[in-house]
C-alpha cells in the first residue's frame, strides 16, 4: 500500500470532490472511488520517486521533532528554501518524510 500523504494537496482534494460528486450522482459506486484514490495514491507516489529531480537546501530552528510508524514529522521556525536562484523565507514549516524504498508501488 502507498502513503496517503498526498490527498491532502490541491490535486488529491479536487480528485476527492469529484470522486464524491460521481457517488452522490450514483454514476459510481464507492468501492470504484477507493480502487480509483489507490490507483492515485500509486501513482503519485512513483511519480516523485522517479520524475523529481530538483534539489532545494533549507535552514532553520528545529520546534519539534517526531518518529513514529517509520515516519518523521519536524516543525521548523523563521526556515529560509533556497534553489539555485531563489530564496523564499516563511515563519514556520511542517515537513513529513516516510522512507521511500522501502515499499514497493508497482
Amino acid at each position: 500500500m502507498a502513503y496517503q500523504l498526498y490527498r491532502n494537496t490541491t490535486l488529491g482534494n479536487s480528485l476527492q470532490e469529484s470522486l464524491d460528486e460521481l457517488i452522490q450522482t450514483q454514476q459510481i459506486t464507492p468501492q470504484l472511488a477507493l480502487q480509483v484514490l489507490l490507483q492515485f495514491d500509486k501513482a503519485i507516489n512513483t511519480a516523485l520517486a522517479n520524475r523529481v529531480r530538483n534539489r532545494v537546501n533549507f535552514r532553520g530552528s528545529l520546534n519539534t521533532y517526531r518518529f513514529c510508524d517509520n515516519v518523521w514529522t519536524f516543525v521548523l521556525n523563521d526556515v529560509e528554501f533556497r534553489e539555485v536562484t531563489e530564496l523564499v523565507k516563511v515563519d514556520k514549516v511542517k515537513i513529513v518524510a516516510c522512507d521511500g524504498k522501502s515499499r514497493n508501488y508497482k
